[in-house]
């Protein structure tokens, strides 16, 4: 029994007009309908790679939060960082390591999470500390002592001072710039 029937149509692949024969056509030739079901399955395929591809990372992650010793590598996973990042922070201090061989850095899982409950010298306990009139410039100081950027930069992290910034001029302690350049 052939149809009679005579439905403008445009293809779901290439998006052309055609003229369908039935209610359902989707395509207008069967290259299209073969190049959309490829398309199908590969989009299937792509999806569910990823989706194993995460499934895997998630579990790499709970295995690594389940231990009581974490390894560099393991420290960069979690803190979403680089294995260079947990190096500087290890060399600095702030995260206690026990290095037991040349190739063999362990951290407590324990160290890491007390990272985060460590709290923090907020810029108003700063401000407070110091008041503005009591304070330098950068330029003043540079000024002053004749150094330069890189010299007054090093000379600030060396001994710990505090900056404030107010607005776009940062301004640093007077007395303690004063008793690094003219100890009593």
């Amino acid at each position: 029994m052939s149809s009679n029937i005579s439905i403008i149509r445009i293809c779901q692949h290439c998006s052309k007009t055609f003229t369908a024969k039935t209610t359902v056509t989707k395509f207008c030739t069967h290259k299209c309908a073969s190049a959309a079901y490829k398309a199908k399955k590969r989009k299937n395929k792509i999806t569910a790679s990823n989706a194993e591809t995460e499934k895997r990372q998630n579990e790499t992650i709970d295995t690594v939060k389940q231990k009581t010793f974490l390894t560099v590598n393991d420290v960069a996973l979690l803190l979403n960082s680089c294995k260079k990042t947990v190096y500087n922070l290890i060399e600095k201090g702030i995260i206690p390591a026990a290095k037991l061989s040349e190739r063999k850095t362990l951290i407590k899982r324990s160290d890491i999470d007390k990272l985060f409950e460590l709290p923090q010298i907020s810029h108003t306990e700063v401000e407070t500390k110091y008041a503005i009139s009591d304070c330098y410039t950068l330029s003043e100081v540079k000024e002053r002592y004749h150094i330069s950027d890189k010299g007054l930069h090093n000379l600030i992290q060396r001994n710990e001072i505090p900056k404030i910034k107010e607005g776009i001029l940062t301004y640093i302690p007077k007395t303690l710039i004063d008793n690094i350049f003219n100890p009593q």
